[in-house]
């Protein structure tokens, strides 16, 4: 890959002052987040996915590898998908030391994403709570946090008390469906602002040289047939031919569709994750609180809104509206935790489209086709793994071998046998 000179003009360098600056002039004067370039006929890697996974991608292609000559292509418009479509949690509370990893990489990467980006990501670590309804849940979470703690990542045990003291307004009653015994937290564990994320990674790309393009349709690929097998040489847009030495698929629930365009198959179903936010309230709840018994989760956005969610629907789907039932089950177990909120009003509800393979864990690597490369499988992980995703993708690019971190996630894994099942593990998908 041939690396690009520095002649990309440096962005403008958010700040307090800069901020004053820009308001007493009316805010007319900021100059544009990202470029709007035209689309060469060549590229060093063009990068098929506008979400946070492929932003992330060609930003640590840019700035960790010096691979400047690198096309971000998306069908629809930056964080329209997932990373749009999502409840923000980040965290690294994983049972198997490979998976822990891989997420405690992606936490760290978060902690210092702001300043990297020069752009406020919104990162609050405010802890995420899991309950325990059962003496039997409460053995099992101190097994997961022994797991974490042998792999490096802080965690604690909590009882009954301490998980009062942490959220008052959960549901202590004698009378309660599922009673609370106590729980677990990873204090480092919090939310995240999606939008922000996105738009910081595009805008970190841009200014190293990458040239993103919006409503712009990846329909093929263009793929040469040798002695040595199958490679792809580029892909096939509405605007022609763009040839590439590599190309890197990010995007998702789709990632069947588009991989099929390529003669690949993928062990991925893919289902729709609902979310929902109620109305905005006062500062009520400052952790993020999951209950396995409900599957529902809850946090308080910085607006005031209650955004919470539950599981999968129960059959696969490439919609992103969702249904009543899950919606009525999501609300339900709300409740069920907080039965204050019963009078709060929602005020909308959307889905995301989420790609999930056998054993619950990613995908990050090359496929059978050459110099084709892959990042996907997430399932309802993928936003709290958007920077590790795309470092980790980066790095196989750019050196042409797997980090320790991401070998055990590559797609070979359904051949051999070595899945690395946290679904099992960990009682919960993601």
């Amino acid at each position: 890959m041939r690396r690009a000179d520095r002649t990309i003009e440096s962005m403008e360098r958010y700040s307090a002052l800069k901020l004053i600056k820009h308001g007493l002039s009316g805010n007319r004067h900021w100059s544009r987040a990202w470029r709007s370039p035209e689309l060469k006929r060549e590229y060093d890697v063009i990068v098929v996915g506008g979400g946070g996974h492929g932003l992330a991608t060609a930003y640590y292609l840019a700035k960790n590898h010096g691979v400047k000559r690198v096309a971000l292509i998306e069908r629809g418009w930056l964080g329209g998908g997932n990373t749009g479509r999502n409840t923000t949690i980040v965290r690294s509370n994983y049972f198997y030391p490979a998976s822990a990893r891989l997420y405690d990489l992606a936490l760290r990467l978060y902690e210092e994403l702001g300043r990297d980006l020069n752009f406020n990501v919104m990162l609050s670590q405010r802890g995420m709570m899991f309950l325990a309804h059962s003496r039997h849940e409460l053995e099992m979470q101190a097994r997961s946090v022994n797991a974490m703690l042998v792999n490096g990542i802080e965690a604690k045990v909590l009882d009954a008390q301490q998980v009062r003291e942490r959220a008052p307004l959960l549901n202590f009653s004698p009378e309660a469906r599922f009673p609370i015994f106590g729980g677990f937290i990873q204090e480092r564990g919090g939310i995240a602002r999606h939008d922000a994320v996105a738009w910081g990674y595009a805008r970190g790309a841009s200014a190293l040289g990458v040239d993103i393009f919006q409503n712009l349709e990846v329909t093929g690929f263009d793929i040469e047939r040798g002695p040595g097998g199958r490679r792809v040489r580029g892909v096939e847009t509405a605007r022609g031919t763009v040839r590439a030495d590599a190309v890197a698929v990010a995007v998702a629930g789709s990632s069947s569709v588009v991989m099929a365009k390529a003669g690949v198959r993928m062990p991925i179903t893919s289902y729709a994750l609902q979310a929902m936010v109620s109305e905005p309230v006062k500062p009520v709840l400052d952790t993020v609180v999951l209950s396995p018994a409900t599957g529902t989760y809850v946090s308080q956005s910085d607006h005031g809104e209650l955004v919470f969610g539950a599981g999968l629907d129960l059959y696969p789907s490439y919609a992103q509206r969702g249904n009543l039932p899950v919606l009525q089950n999501s609300v339900a177990g709300l409740l069920e935790m907080f039965p204050c909120f019963s009078r709060l009003k929602m005020m909308r509800k959307w889905a995301g489209c989420v790609d999930v393979v056998h054993d619950s864990s990613p995908i990050i690597g090359p496929t059978p086709v050459e110099r084709l490369f892959l990042n996907c499988g997430w399932g309802t992980g993928g936003f709290k793994a958007i920077p590790a995703g795309g470092w980790l993708l980066a790095h196989v690019i750019a050196t042409g071998r797997h980090h320790d971190i991401s070998r055990p996630f590559d797609l070979d894994r359904f051949r051999t046998g070595a899945l690395v099942d946290e679904a099992g593990a960990a009682g919960i998908p993601h």
